[in-house]
């Protein structure tokens, strides 16, 4: 396709079009907007931040007050390519962009930042309301459909097929997961015909499936386990460990702490055919002290009762140790007490990515520059979801879809003014 730069004169403001209504695209507008550059967006659906707001439906996780290092840490293999985002508008530089929607936020027990009325809607008509005010044209129900023969942008609207050119594009239009708010993933096949390195989009912060038995699912689908901590085994043969609390689902686990753990979890499956998730059911304790105590005579009381009383072990937990283990694992105190600290629960498969929180994959970083600007189409900016990285819930999806909007619009105004010079 042929470039988007054209020639800024002293007559005529230079236009950019932001595909995608979510964070980063908003984020970008922003950015654009106060540069004094004329922004067009367009999304999909009857409005904008649609995945956004639904997010927030349980409690608006806006970011997490870690501090950098581990904050970074959570971008796992992506580290390197996030960390300058984020150095750019980390946590603390999001809740004062916040705070400067007269939105006051607070720091929960976990170290999550929430807004003070925990939900996204106040947060999103807000600044909706200052990007309008700043001039931002918004056009919804139009559906990116790719380019024409000469570079125009094209889209599927009401009213039939419709198409716009600008001078600089920004494609913001998430990944795979929830296509029902937008993010369907079907820009992939449209990149990839024009030469854009893609990853293939998978599922991620998501459950996996386990083999429960009729019995288990039917007395323990839906119940939480509280106070573990899980463990899976990384390619160099280290344990990455992580608790928290997960619940046990009809056709596997889901829940938090499987979402933390969700990228080897997923990428072990994809090359083993399954992973082994270690569960260590009563941490606070130690493997001596949960031996002595199963141990401990127990006269006339039940093992269920023992157990309890003894190690804090009942309902799904004991549930699940009679699971996962035989009858005659279950009735030697030495290889219960084994398991109570190290509980081999076998997964089989990711759930689908639709029904994920998040995804990864998408366009590869070897495809864009520094500024996110796609080598293979000059002009044409990603940001958000679309790039391939990943991040656990907790505030670092967002922070990081955020971040990434202002370093494409950076990108984008460095690069018509380049354009300029250069034509």
């Amino acid at each position: 396709m042929d470039s988007p730069a054209r020639r800024q004169t002293a007559e005529r403001v230079w236009t950019v079009a932001i595909v995608g209504g979510g964070p980063a695209g908003l984020m970008a507008a922003e950015v654009l907007l106060a540069r004094g550059l004329r922004v067009e967006l367009y999304d999909a659906m009857p409005s904008v931040g649609r995945k956004f707001l639904l997010a927030g439906v349980g409690g608006m996780n806006i970011t997490h007050s870690e501090p950098f290092a581990p904050f970074v840490a959570r971008y796992g293999a992506r580290r390197d390519q996030v960390e300058p985002w984020l150095a750019a508008f980390d946590g603390q530089a999001l809740r004062d962009w916040v705070h400067g929607l007269g939105i006051d936020t607070f720091v929960g027990s976990s170290g999550r930042v929430f807004p003070t009325q925990m939900k996204a809607a106040p947060l999103l008509r807000a600044w909706l309301a200052r990007l309008r005010e700043a001039g931002l044209a918004i056009h919804v129900r139009h559906r990116w459909l790719g380019w024409s023969t000469d570079g125009a942008l094209r889209f599927a609207t009401p009213e039939g097929e419709k198409t716009v050119s600008a001078d600089a594009v920004l494609l913001a239009l998430g990944g795979g997961s929830w296509a029902k708010l937008g993010s369907d993933g079907t820009w992939v096949a449209t990149l990839a015909e024009s030469g854009v390195a893609v990853a293939p989009l998978v599922p991620a912060n998501c459950g996996f499936e386990a083999d429960w038995s009729a019995h288990f699912k039917d007395k323990f689908a839906g119940a939480p386990l509280k106070a573990v901590v899980a463990s899976v085994m990384l390619p160099d043969g280290s344990m990455l460990s992580r608790r928290g609390e997960f619940v046990v689902s009809e056709y596997g686990v889901e829940g938090s702490l499987v979402y933390a753990l969700s990228a080897p979890l997923r990428d072990a499956i994809a090359a083993h055919g399954e992973v082994t998730l270690i569960l260590d059911l009563s941490p606070d304790k130690s493997a001596e002290r949960v031996a002595a105590e199963v141990a401990h005579p127990r006269g006339s009381r039940s093992l269920s009762s023992h157990l309890q009383s003894k190690v804090g072990i009942h309902g799904v937990k004991a549930g699940l140790l009679r699971e996962c283990l035989t009858k005659e694992q279950f009735a030697d105190p030495a290889r219960l007490a084994a398991a109570i600290k190290a509980l081999p629960v076998r997964l089989m498969a990711p759930r689908p990515l639709d029904e994920a929180i998040s995804s990864a994959g998408g366009v590869r970083f070897d495809a864009v520059d520094t500024r996110l600007m796609l080598t293979a189409l000059p002009g044409v900016f990603c940001a958000g979801e679309m790039l391939d990285w990943e991040a656990p819930t907790g505030g670092y999806l967002l922070t990081a879809c955020f971040a990434s909007g202002r370093i494409a619009a950076e990108g984008i105004a460095a690069w018509l003014v380049e354009s300029a010079a250069a034509s």
